[in-house]
């Protein structure tokens, strides 16, 4: 079934005036989100523009190599191409004194180098999240979410890193629906073609991670079908990052 874009970002941009406040009284709070120079951060970028002009683009790179080069570029590319306000905080040496403080603490644990190095690497999305937040408090502003329906469906993003945020205008979207989208909105291709990655080491992209397809997940999400194996995958990955797309339980709820 083909998706009516044009009407779908008419209501999107509707929707993001109605979560910031904006009305034709009311200019509502701006918007801040971290902009990767990908897929999903270019079209939540180029919808919160839509929406209002009071928008914050923010490049974090954090050690990798690819954060300072085709990342960085493709991001003001964007940037540039959809008039996105932007500034850059380098979170490299933050990083490091942060794991300068912990590395002595986990080298008296019993803990293999396998997860230690997991748990890392989800430092980098959460020092993110403090500085998105950091950024809208001092505005006045909101955190808008980057995730997309299939990597939210995996559990493919970092609890109270990237999953933390105040809206998300493209959550419903699979990863085949959201390169559609940006084609239709004239998005730069070099971010189309590119293979999805989430920038946290040099080399790493989201499908490899997972080992699975985002074609394989979506004929899932959006048919219900796959070979026996890849749905399987799926389900098991959905049963076990259940926890990640709910809020923690609460004695007495």
């Amino acid at each position: 079934m083909l998706r009516d874009w044009a009407k779908e970002t008419d209501e999107r941009v509707a929707w993001i005036r109605k979560m910031i406040g904006k009305n034709e009284t009311s200019p509502g709070m701006g918007i801040v989100y971290g902009n990767s120079g990908g897929k999903d951060c270019t079209l939540a970028g180029i919808l919160c523009r839509k929406a209002t002009e009071n928008i914050l683009g923010v490049i974090m790179p954090c050690q990798s190599s690819c954060n300072f080069g085709t990342d960085r570029e493709h991001a003001l590319l964007a940037a540039r191409q959809f008039g996105i306000p932007t500034v850059e905080v380098d979170l490299s040496t933050v990083k490091t004194a942060f794991l300068g403080v912990l590395d002595p603490v986990l080298s008296e644990m019993d803990l293999s180098e396998d997860s230690q190095a997991k748990a890392k690497m989800n430092v980098n999305p959460r020092l993110r999240m403090l500085t998105l937040y950091t950024l809208a408090q001092s505005r006045g502003a909101l955190v808008c979410g980057t995730g997309n329906r299939s990597e939210l469906a995996m559990g493919y993003f970092t609890k109270w890193g990237d999953g933390a945020f105040d809206f998300n205008p493209i959550a419903d979207l699979t990863v085949t629906e959201i390169f559609d989208f940006l084609r239709f909105l004239g998005a730069p291709d070099v971010i189309i073609n590119k293979a999805p990655s989430a920038g946290l080491f040099e080399g790493q992209t989201d499908e490899s991670e997972m080992g699975i397809t985002y074609a394989e997940i979506d004929e899932f999400l959006l048919h219900g079908t796959g070979t026996p194996e890849n749905v399987a995958k799926i389900q098991r990955t959905m049963n076990a990052t259940g926890h990640k797309r709910k809020m923690p339980p609460k004695y007495g709820d």
